[in-house]
């Protein structure tokens, strides 16, 4: 299969999300509905840097997580290659463990793959890198509405 490649100018067609809360830039889809890598440039005119922390701006690890989640619903929300609003509604956040800061000039590589689907419940698993080290990860469950 192709890889399909989304812009932010597709991301804010599906995900309700807007400035500054939109938490991934380009998506890349390996499996429609169930395989991807999404992209989070970051930098130091992120506005959570102005309290997180002042004199060591560190990503803070629920906006990591946020990352993963957004990453998951587009992929998800891609199963079937329309780009049309998606109400994904995440449900549980499980096992996540932060393993090193993420920082300004990172550029945060989210994989994020379907492990299980009932009806409309999904589980995703997802680990975020930079520069391939491993620096989160969680599995999330979504409805789809």
């Amino acid at each position: 299969m192709e890889h399909k490649i989304y812009f932010i100018e597709d991301i804010l067609k599906v995900l309700p999300h807007r400035y500054p809360f939109v938490m991934i830039d380009r998506l890349e889809v390996m499996e429609d509905g169930a395989k991807g890598i999404g992209y989070k440039n970051v930098t130091i005119n992120e506005p959570f840097f102005q309290g997180h922390f002042p004199e060591k701006p560190i990503m803070p690890g629920v906006l990591q997580i946020e990352a993963m989640a957004q990453t998951a619903g587009m992929i998800i929300a891609t199963y079937n290659r329309e780009l049309k609003p998606a109400n994904v509604l995440f449900m549980n956040v499980d096992k996540v463990k932060f393993r090193k800061p993420v920082v300004p000039g990172d550029r945060l590589e989210i994989h994020a793959e379907k492990v299980k689907e009932r009806h409309n419940i999904f589980v995703c698993l997802a680990k975020a890198y930079v520069d391939g080290q491993l620096v989160s990860e969680a599995e999330l469950t979504a409805m789809v509405n």
